[in-house]
């Protein structure tokens, strides 16, 4: 019992909450509120509090509280938080968790309750900005100690990114019914992505409503009128661009109110472009309260345009220019696509170009690899490190997330392994300085899944250690073996040390190690491929199989099962056979 009377809370295994807020973190996607509240019944299990908050940060660094437990419902919804206000607000300002385990000694406390005796605050950062902070609160002197700390780190540290990922697809999703409202309202336009026909189909319509002679459409660019687009009698023109407040195209901008000019000669504003030109009509295209162009119609007949007109014209401009804005935007994304899917399909052949040619051969055992991306650039990689004929070490790495920032995250690790292996270190000591290593370049929410083995010909052993990859299996005989080696993941945690084990292989031994893309590998009903297929399905293949054979196999058999399910993960396998 505690001082208080209470039960003290058991130890917690931190690999089973990490384990537990990845798995949660995943399975509640991007639904912010059930994210938010699948953390606070996590960290209930592992902390004890009374006041329970979530607050996340605008684009100012103001926090307020988005999910809470404990907090009268009014404080709740007006609380704001500046950075460096408060303990909460120090986190936020430091990014580093502050605990406080006695608020009344502690000038910065703001006070929400008045039984609160000690507090906590970790921050949560994600893509190198803040994202909000976890705060917790309770009634007992000293209640948070390092275990809550480092239990509440580990947690936030799952959850920074998903949070993030979650907030960034509410304001897409709310970007997407603004778009759907102006598809509804004017079908005709917003069906058109290209700027070309968009543009042609607006001639079409407005023509349709009034007898012009010209039309133009010019758009705003740092202060200036550009002429965006032009037809006279149904052929394509240019003319000059032209200053904010010149013309009556320019004063429409400017004035925000559409203009219309029955004759040119008796309107001082009207700046001659085309000759012969007597009525004019120009109408401002607003988005989103800012002007970004102009629609401009003009006749060599006097008053060839009235109100009726003008006002039709401005029933239609907000949903002309919505139009406009999202076929250029479509093109320049379809651009941008294309360079990128340019760009990524360069960077795949060079990843590739970084991968050692599979496979060395070295005394006593064959080595096959394999590595299918989920992407056109991969987070997993492999690589092979040979000391003379001593020895040659094998490396299978994991780093999280995907595309193009896990790829550099790998080739960036890549280079660190070549560099620490040079005195070829005990495989332990290896995972320990590449782990420091990694730290030492402080790159959040990132780390490496890595499984490092080195074989020794002059007595055959093998010695293996992990960290966080899934574990491997042993076949002799007609035996399959799951090695029981573990490790936290490397990049993640300080001062941690790896195991490692030492297997003599003998003749025919099969050694074994994959990625979690293997085992996490999904059927279309959602089942996993699993550690038990893997097992049995290793252990069915003939005893004379190649370490070739057996990777091709291993992924033959994956994607037999997951069907035409687009891998969610990069898929790597390495295989060594003692011969």
């Amino acid at each position: 019992m505690d001082s208080d009377g209470a039960t003290p809370r058991p130890r917690t295994d931190p690999f089973q909450i990490l384990a537990e807020a990845s798995d949660v973190a995943a399975n509640h996607g991007l639904d912010l509120e059930h994210l938010l509240r699948a953390l606070e019944g996590l960290i209930r299990k592992v902390v004890d509090y009374q006041l329970f908050a979530i607050l996340l940060a605008d684009d100012d660094g103001v926090l307020a509280i988005r999910h809470s437990i404990g907090y009268r419902a009014d404080l709740a919804e007006r609380l704001r938080v500046k950075p460096g206000e408060g303990i909460t607000g120090t986190a936020a300002q430091t990014r580093t968790t502050v605990v406080v385990n006695d608020v009344t000694k502690d000038p910065r406390y703001l006070m929400a309750i008045d039984a609160v005796r000690s507090e906590i605050s970790v921050p949560l950062v994600a893509r190198g900005k803040l994202v909000g902070v976890i705060d917790l609160q309770s009634s007992v002197t000293g209640a948070f100690g390092e275990q809550e700390r480092n239990l509440l780190e580990l947690i936030g540290s799952r959850f920074s990114l998903a949070i993030d990922a979650a907030g960034l697809y509410q304001v897409m999703v709310r970007k997407n019914e603004t778009l759907t409202t102006l598809a509804k309202i004017a079908r005709e336009f917003s069906s058109i992505l290209n700027v070309d026909e968009l543009l042609n189909k607006i001639a079409e319509l407005v023509r349709g409503l009034a007898p012009f002679d010209t039309l133009a459409i010019y758009r705003i660019d740092n202060g200036i009128l550009r002429h965006y687009f032009g037809v006279r009698f149904n052929a394509r023109v240019a003319w000059q661009n032209m200053p904010l407040g010149y013309g009556v195209v320019g004063h429409a901008a400017a004035d925000r109110e559409p203009i219309l000019v029955r004759n040119t000669a008796n309107d001082p504003r009207y700046v001659a472009l085309v000759e012969g030109i007597r009525s004019e009509v120009a109408v401002p295209l607003i988005l989103k309260d800012s002007v970004i162009g102009v629609l401009d119609l003009e006749s060599s007949t006097v008053a060839a345009f009235d109100e009726e007109l003008a006002q039709t014209l401005m029933l239609m401009a907000p949903q002309i220019a919505a139009a406009i804005e999202n076929a250029r935007l479509y093109e320049q994304v379809a651009d941008n696509q294309a360079r990128l899917q340019k760009d990524l399909r360069a960077a795949r052949q060079l990843q590739q170009s970084l991968l050692p040619f599979c496979c060395p051969t070295f005394g006593g055992i064959e080595i096959a690899a394999r590595n299918i991306p989920a992407s056109e650039v991969s987070g997993d990689y492999y690589d092979f490190i040979t000391h003379g004929e001593e020895s040659i070490g094998i490396w299978s790495g994991d780093v999280s997330g995907k595309g193009a920032a896990a790829a550099l995250y790998a080739a960036v690790s890549s280079g660190l392994l070549r560099t620490l292996t040079v005195d070829s270190p005990d495989p332990r000591q290896l995972l320990t300085d590449f782990n420091n290593a990694l730290l030492a370049r402080q790159l959040d929410t990132r780390y490496v899944a890595g499984l490092y083995a080195e074989w020794r010909p002059a007595t055959r052993t093998l010695t293996v250690a992990s960290a966080g990859q899934p574990r491997p299996l042993l076949r002799r005989g007609g035996t399959v073996e799951t090695l029981d080696i573990g490790g936290i993941p490397l990049g993640m945690l300080e001062e941690h040390n790896y195991d490692r084990i030492e297997i003599q292989l003998e003749t025919g031994d099969l050694f074994v190690t994959a990625s979690d893309g293997i085992h996490e590998a999904r059927d279309s009903h959602g089942s996993d491929y699993g550690d038990t297929r893997l097992r049995e399905f290793v252990q069915s293949l003939p005893a004379d199989s190649s370490a070739e054979r057996v990777v091709s196999a291993i992924l033959e058999d994956v994607a037999r099962f997951s069907g035409r399910q687009t891998p969610s993960d990069d898929r790597t396998v390495i295989v060594l056979r003692a011969v």
